[in-house]
């Protein structure tokens, strides 16, 4: 920590190289752009290097950074709006089968589903679901009201649910055609 604190180039390229596969998957899950993920990581760990002196040492250092880059990713959204995207719940279907799910997809499936939500579904379910933010807390972070947090909560859940309707419809139709063959 201390050749951080000093600026040392090489420290900072440890650093980097240590956590930055497991930065990048906390960008991707709230910036669907490759390129954009990867611009806002490279920005949080400037930040970071800028800051390093607010680290006090007493939790994980990958805890304060992960925090760095949640809070990049949301400016970047932000800037952006993005994240104010909405889908109408018209498009949302019925429930999907649970047992189906739990036999048949993997968490690559789960992950691939939560990047496909809209950038506001996603944004404020990634903050909820993973990161453990409540509500209120949410409602700070983008400057909006718990409600709408608690709505956007919501339809991203039925989002996933609709989504794992059409994975099931899919699977079953695979296996159908499969075994006529």
């Amino acid at each position: 920590m201390t050749a951080l604190k000093r600026n040392d180039n090489r420290a900072q390229k440890v650093v980097y190289e240590r956590y930055s596969g497991k930065m990048m998957a906390v960008c991707v899950r709230y910036i669907a752009n490759g390129s954009d993920a990867e611009e806002t990581m490279i920005d949080g760990f400037m930040r970071a290097f800028e800051r390093i002196g607010q680290f006090r040492e007493e939790g994980s250092f990958e805890g304060w950074l992960r925090r760095i880059m949640v809070t990049e990713s949301l400016m970047f959204l932000r800037k952006t709006k993005s994240w104010r995207q909405e889908i109408g719940l018209d498009e949302i279907i019925t429930e999907p089968d649970y047992d189906w799910a739990d036999n048949s997809l993997e968490a690559d499936d789960l992950l691939r589903l939560v990047g496909q939500l809209p950038d506001g579904y996603r944004t404020i379910f990634n903050l909820y679901a993973i990161e453990g933010y409540t509500h209120q807390e949410i409602a700070n972070e983008l400057g909006i009201s718990e409600g709408t947090s608690k709505s956007q909560l919501s339809r991203a859940r039925l989002w996933l649910q609709t989504s794992l309707v059409k994975l099931e419809r899919e699977y079953g139709q695979a296996n159908r055609t499969s075994a006529i063959r």
